[in-house]
């Protein structure tokens, strides 16, 4: 066959295979998606001076690929599709906030921390279960449940007001971060507390075991599982670089190798294994084993994996958004998420701080920056995953994607004003001087 034979059949293919063989679906998705990376990387210099987020900007792309745009993602995941996906964004998260910790592991030096997990978290999953019991009508079970679905700030979608890199000493960055990292972990206790409660109301069947299993055992092993993780990890890598080398594109799977390993054997031993990973990203950014320069690979390299989980999550959550269950529970989501959002969290940091040495411009960020998503996500996929469902269900999930949803707005919108504004008119105030940063490691 000539060449001019081969192009006429070539073009008569071409031309009559759409109707032949319609474009799947997941192919226009592959292509929107792909035009959405490049505008927002090609542009991300323009974005990063306006007044909203890459996570509202998916968001509002999420739904305009959904049902009521055009259609091309139509589909309502499962609980359990919907868990390991956020689950998998969040470990990845959390290992990226553990590696910028840039403080001495002392009291004095995560005084802020300190704070806003011992004392504002409880205070809010207290008054979130109050709201929803007392004004939502919820049973004391699914109203704990709610509260601690919806106490965790974001370590996934907070990139605009937490730590930049491994040497940014803002205060106020970093008590959001060192925040968004353990918060996410520590709230899984009450998660099982309120499933516990919905099972059974009598607690004294079962507070002895949540106790001591779910509270002690499990967050004590967390600990323990990051530390032995990351350590034996670390040590290896400086054998194996001292003897054979490791191939520079491979260093970066070593993170991913940390995170993976850490994760799944603390849950093999009934521990947190968010908070595994959290502690095994703070002691790789003690490890005298690294050099700088490994660290700083890892964080980028971990900082890229989660933006790109990101991006389809928060496409996801646009797109399973809908008018009919918005209109059915969208006054008791706007009663739950605008109490938690105006009222319960800044009000529960100004009383977490008092006494704390921060100026009042410190404490009322600290108390509107309480950014809601992925890891509520995570925690309402998981209680739907062992069970909760019907009215309960329905109520929890609509809550939350309200929450979330009216969360990354609000935040979203008001970040980079608010933060440009903080660094302009406190910056150099808030920053601790260096020495008192500095941790073990060749940095």
């Amino acid at each position: 066959m000539n060449s001019a034979n081969l192009a006429a059949e070539l073009f008569k293919f071409i031309s009559i295979r759409p109707y032949q063989m319609p474009i799947d679906s997941h192919i226009w998705e592959f292509l929107v998606i792909g035009l959405l990376l490049l505008g927002v990387t090609l542009t991300s210099s323009r974005i990063s001076r306006l007044p909203f987020s890459y996570a509202l900007i998916y968001l509002i792309f999420g739904a305009f690929l959904g049902p009521y745009g055009v259609g091309i993602i139509d589909l309502y995941p499962g609980a359990e599709f919907l868990e390991r996906l956020t689950e998998i964004v969040v470990i990845v998260s959390l290992f990226a906030c553990g590696i910028k910790m840039n403080r001495p592991l002392n009291f004095w030096a995560w005084h802020s921390t300190v704070r806003l997990i011992g004392l504002l978290m409880p205070l809010t999953i207290a008054a979130v279960a109050c709201v929803s019991h007392f004004l939502v009508g919820m049973n004391w079970g699914a109203a704990i449940l709610l509260g601690a679905i919806l106490a965790p700030t974001d370590p996934v979608l907070a990139s605009e007001v937490q730590i930049a890199h491994t040497n940014d000493r803002n205060e106020l960055r970093f008590g959001l971060t060192s925040e968004g990292g353990l918060n996410d972990a520590l709230a899984f206790p009450f998660v099982y507390f309120g499933l516990y409660w919905l099972k059974d109301s009598n607690w004294q069947n079962w507070l002895t075991f949540w106790v001591g299993v779910d509270l002690f055992w499990a967050i004590s092993a967390g600990i323990l599982g990051g530390i032995v993780v990351a350590k034996v990890v670390n040590t290896l890598d400086k054998i194996s670089r001292r003897t054979n080398g490791i191939e520079a594109g491979m260093e970066d799977l070593v993170a991913l190798a940390t995170i993976l390993l850490a994760y799944s054997l603390t849950e093999m031993i009934n521990g947190y294994g968010f908070l595994a990973v959290f502690v095994a990203g703070v002691i790789t950014r003690r490890s005298r084993a690294l050099k700088g320069e490994n660290k700083v690979s890892r964080l980028h390299f971990t900082e890229l994996l989660e933006r790109m989980l990101e991006v389809g999550t928060i496409l996801l959550l646009g797109s399973m958004l809908r008018i009919e269950p918005l209109q059915a529970y969208g006054g008791q989501a706007l009663l739950v998420a605008g109490l938690l959002i105006f009222l319960i969290r800044p009000l529960g940091t100004w009383i977490s701080t008092i006494g704390d040495d921060l100026r009042p411009a410190t404490r009322l960020l600290y108390g509107w920056f309480g950014i809601r998503g992925v890891g509520s996500l995570y925690y309402l996929s998981y209680a739907l995953s062992d069970g909760v469902s019907g009215q309960i269900g329905a109520q929890l999930s609509w809550i939350t994607f309200f929450t979330v949803t009216l969360s990354m707005v609000l935040h979203g919108i008001s970040a980079t004003p608010l933060m440009n504004w903080y660094e302009k008119r406190f910056g150099a105030e808030n920053r601790l001087e260096p020495e008192t940063l500095e941790v073990g490691g060749n940095e």
